[in-house]
């Protein structure tokens, strides 16, 4: 079933007048259905980039432009343009990716995207350092494995997540398969991304070209995330439209359906935050499109079309109101939500190193410090995986933690995996502090053109120093969650970390604590725009204090929310 075709749209005609939209609105609606002049662009040898509406247009496509950071004053200071590359995002749903697409991967990626892979947090690829004539091979040649990267990025549905790992492996594959179905039913149906990139001619027809998204498509982007309890893996409360898988005895019964998470927010704007999505109620797993079909349609037709900063579902919902909200969801599928089934959440992290997945077959966890695949002294993530991809006759999952799954392998080949993970140094890649293992951050400097501050190449570092601290403490071994974005845009889910930091100048971060360890609650601003002195400092305190006056099994997000510390870092 097509959710844009075969669906009864209840849809109310909301749509405003052209003067009165923001300027990306009436960017979209001139764009011709995506592909403003991007062709024309890329046949442009004069310049590494391409012209500031067609880099908002290819977000659409998969793509941003970019530029090395590490050199932008000094090309300005000898009059150059930055040294433009692209970022290239590769839609995976559900982050499951066969061997054979993993080794065309790893081919680009040493081909075009300079001998490293990015894994994200919504469990996909990221390809850097593409230059704009390597752009249209890149995206044929994952072409050649059934990948695309439609609607990676842009006003649109987001890649769909998936929980990576759970203890029932028959469940799992059938949540897994939906999400992939779901992707392919969301994603924009422009012919644009064909004739861009793969050469098709356009063929002229009376139909809507896109009978869901319009000429406007959303008001911004819409994230789509299913979870398999007891892990929420995928922080399914940041969703904009959230599915928590409910099973029975029969196996899969349907999902209990959250809205309106998103992590967003913008700097030195009060009226733009982070927000956990409600939990509406319960849908059988019969009713999985209508209901997509129904969320997406209202945030379509209510969300804000002139401030771009509010224009996230979150921001509809506490706009219009949530009782108003799921009325107008309801009343578009042409059913209730029934009431939410039980269910529980117990970690939110991934379970390293060897475990049975309930197939009789096993799963390897392989921990990828802030999803960054390349080769290191010692330890050689980039060829050891091409070589694990060779041998390896199961599947290969990317978690919503940047990490990689070896997975589905069978008892016998156990062995032959061990010795390429010995081999190329990656066999104890998870003997790390827990805090290590539970880290995220960001690429931020030096290609994301939003951050203000070093993430990924600046947590690692902080996090040695912050296992000093652990160690004196007694900590070392207690998973405590801490992430880092580079700007307040919040791609490493900060907002819902036990301790986050998120940038604001270079060297200086604001200070979150007491988010809930399986992703329930956020946590607290206590400090704003200071270094690492002040961080590990307040850290030192904090921690010591956890170690000296928690409970038993109490988690640290929880132990600072109980011991109301909050307000006294905050005056400190």
């Amino acid at each position: 079933m097509n959710i844009q075709t075969a669906i009864i749209d209840r849809s109310k005609d909301l749509s405003q007048p052209l003067d009165r939209l923001g300027p990306d609105e009436r960017l979209k609606h001139d764009s011709d259905q995506l592909r403003g002049t991007i062709a024309l662009d890329l046949l442009d040898r004069i310049t590494g980039g391409v012209r500031f509406e067609n880099n908002k247009l290819m977000k659409f496509h998969g793509i941003y432009q970019q530029d090395d950071r590490d050199i932008r004053d000094e090309r300005r200071r000898q009059k150059l343009e930055p040294a433009y590359s692209f970022m290239v995002r590769v839609r995976l749903p559900g982050g499951i990716c066969s061997p054979e697409q993993w080794l065309k991967i790893d081919e680009l990626a040493r081909a075009h995207g300079g001998n490293t892979l990015r894994l994200t947090t919504r469990q996909t690829f990221q390809f850097h350092w593409v230059l704009k004539e390597d752009v249209r091979p890149t995206i044929q040649g994952l072409h050649e494995v059934l990948l695309d990267t439609i609607a990676a990025c842009g006003d649109d549905a987001r890649g769909v997540m998936c929980t990576a790992t759970s203890s029932d492996s028959g469940v799992h594959a059938e949540v897994a398969a939906l999400s992939k179905q779901l992707s392919d039913h969301v994603i924009p149906r422009t012919r644009a991304y064909h004739e861009i990139w793969y050469g098709e001619e356009r063929v002229a027809s009376s139909e809507a070209e896109e009978p869901f998204y319009g000429p406007t498509y959303m008001p911004r982007k819409f994230k789509i995330g299913f979870v398999i309890p007891p892990s929420n893996d995928i922080d399914v409360y940041t969703q904009d439209l959230g599915l928590i898988a409910v099973t029975g005895p029969a196996g899969l019964e349907g999902f209990n359906v959250t809205i309106g998470g998103g992590m967003g927010r913008t700097d030195n704007q009060p009226n733009t935050y982070p927000r956990l999505g409600d939990l509406v109620g319960f849908i059988p797993r019969d009713r999985l499109v209508e209901t997509t079909h129904a969320v997406m349609s209202v945030q379509r037709d209510y969300g804000d079309r002139v401030e771009r900063a509010r224009a996230r579902f979150k921001y509809t919902i506490d706009d219009k109101g949530l009782a108003f909200i799921k009325s107008e969801i309801e009343a578009r599928m042409g059913f209730a939500f029934e009431a939410a089934r039980p269910f529980a959440f117990t970690s939110n992290g991934d379970p390293f190193g060897w475990r049975e997945n309930g197939a009789g077959r096993f799963d390897y966890a392989l921990f990828i410090q802030n999803g960054r695949v390349s080769n290191l002294p010692g330890k050689s993530i980039m060829d050891g995986l091409r070589a694990i991809a060779r041998v390896h006759k199961g599947l290969l999952r990317l978690t919503p933690n940047q990490n990689l799954i070896i997975a589905d392998v069978e008892p016998e080949a156990r062995a032959a995996i061990d010795v390429l993970l010995t081999e190329h140094g990656l066999g104890d890649s998870h003997r790390g502090s827990a805090l290590r293992l539970n880290s995220i951050a960001c690429v931020a400097l030096p290609t994301c053109g939003l951050a203000m501050a070093e993430a990924e190449r600046y947590l690692p570092d902080l996090i040695t120093r912050i296992e000093e601290i652990l160690e004196a403490n007694g900590l070392s071994d207690e998973p405590i969650t801490i992430r880092m974005s580079g700007c307040p845009n919040g791609c490493s889910r900060p907002y819902v970390a036990e301790i986050a930091l998120t940038g604001r100048a270079p060297g200086k971060y604001n200070l979150y604590v007491g988010g809930g360890f399986h992703g329930e609650r956020l946590n607290t601003l206590i400090r704003e725009n200071i270094g690492e002195a002040a961080i590990l400092e307040i850290l030192g305190d904090l921690l010591g204090r956890y170690a000296r006056e928690r409970e038993a099994n109490e988690r640290f997000g929880d132990f600072v929310m109980r011991a109301d510390l909050i307000e006294s870092e905050k005056i400190r």
